[in-house]
């Protein structure tokens, strides 16, 4: 066995172009939000092993998850200023400060599957990544984690959108929020790891996370009811300090890239699988949900939608519009 370990991993090197020569150790340190039970930090396990893998383990990934080494809104700057080498953000996080990332969450307009197959590597993920490069980072990666979010609620369940009103419910930007306000709910955006402790306090009437999330969270122990409904989709995106890559060798590079696009594959695969169990274990712990069918979901289609699009296109200007365009063809 010891054998066919050391075998696989030489043969992998050889791919690669390392070699003894060559042998010049490298950290990569990423920071990310999400708790170690979540099935992001699994995947990005699975990376750092096929780093080590491919680059002869010349490339040590080191990861820091649960916000132990920077908060969820420091990733950014950490990354670009070099304090670090690398993070993973969820895209709606970026909010005012790049609002092309927040196309994907407009409800119900990117939601399908086989669409969300083709996002990395096509013309309106290579839009935004330039983007990404003005505000000092350079992406590796696009992580898709939920087509399924899920609306908690601890004192009735949140039905129709007239369910909406007068509520204080956790949101993710401003620009998405308007659809919330649109149906007469107060939202407050704040990152993942402060929503349980906002529902258990009472700070927050209701959640808003992805179903995943909300069980490797336990919303179970703080909400009664549960709506699953296919309104948007979430990327987590791996980027690093651009001066950092450039001192890697081309070789670390290409190993890095290749172990980058197998992990955006492996995350379609463990997201759907992850989904479909979060979904009956959140029943299991005690929720009662309600799995949206098409009627019930273009029901809310018709009551979020067009605020979020016409805020996005307000905020987002000709650019905008490209990429509303670059993602129909997807």
């Amino acid at each position: 066995m010891r054998t066919l370990v050391y075998g696989a991993v030489a043969t992998a090197a050889l791919l690669f172009g390392f070699g003894s020569a060559e042998a010049q150790n490298v950290t990569m340190r990423i920071s990310h939000q999400v708790p170690t039970a979540h099935h992001l930090h699994k995947m990005l396990e699975g990376f750092a092993a096929d780093v080590q893998k491919n680059t002869n383990g010349q490339v040590t990934v080191q990861l820091f998850p649960a916000e132990q080494l920077h908060k969820a809104g420091e990733n950014h700057p950490a990354v670009a200023r070099g304090a670090v080498e690398a993070a993973v953000s969820v895209n709606q996080q970026w909010g005012n400060t790049l609002p092309e990332m927040n196309v994907v969450v407009i409800p119900y307009f990117f939601s399908e599957l086989e669409r969300i197959k083709k996002f990395p590597g096509s013309e309106a993920a290579k839009m935004i990544e330039g983007k990404l490069e003005q505000k000092g980072v350079k992406n590796l990666a696009w992580f898709y984690i939920t087509r399924q979010a899920i609306y908690t609620s601890g004192k009735k369940p949140l039905l129709t959108p007239d369910d909406f009103k007068g509520i204080k419910i956790r949101g993710f930007n401003a620009l998405t929020d308007t659809a919330l306000i649109q149906l007469g709910a107060s939202p407050s955006a704040m990152p993942g790891p402060e929503v349980y402790n906002a529902l258990q306090t009472g700070v927050l009437d209701a959640g808003l996370t992805d179903v995943s999330a909300a069980y490797s969270r336990r919303f179970y122990e703080v909400q009664k009811f549960g709506t699953v409904t296919p309104s948007f989709t979430v990327y987590f995106h791996l980027y690093v300090n651009p001066a950092w890559w450039a001192k890697l060798t081309p070789a670390q590079r290409t190993a890095l890239e290749a172990a980058a696009k197998k992990a955006e594959q492996d995350a379609i695969t463990i997201t759907e699988k992850t989904a479909e169990e979060a979904i009956k274990l959140l029943q299991e712990r005690g929720m009662t949900l309600k799995v949206h069918n098409a009627a019930e979901a273009n029901a809310w289609k018709a009551a979020m939608q067009k605020p979020v699009m016409d805020a996005f296109l307000k905020a987002t200007g000709a650019d905008g519009e490209k990429l509303i365009q670059a993602m129909g063809k997807l």
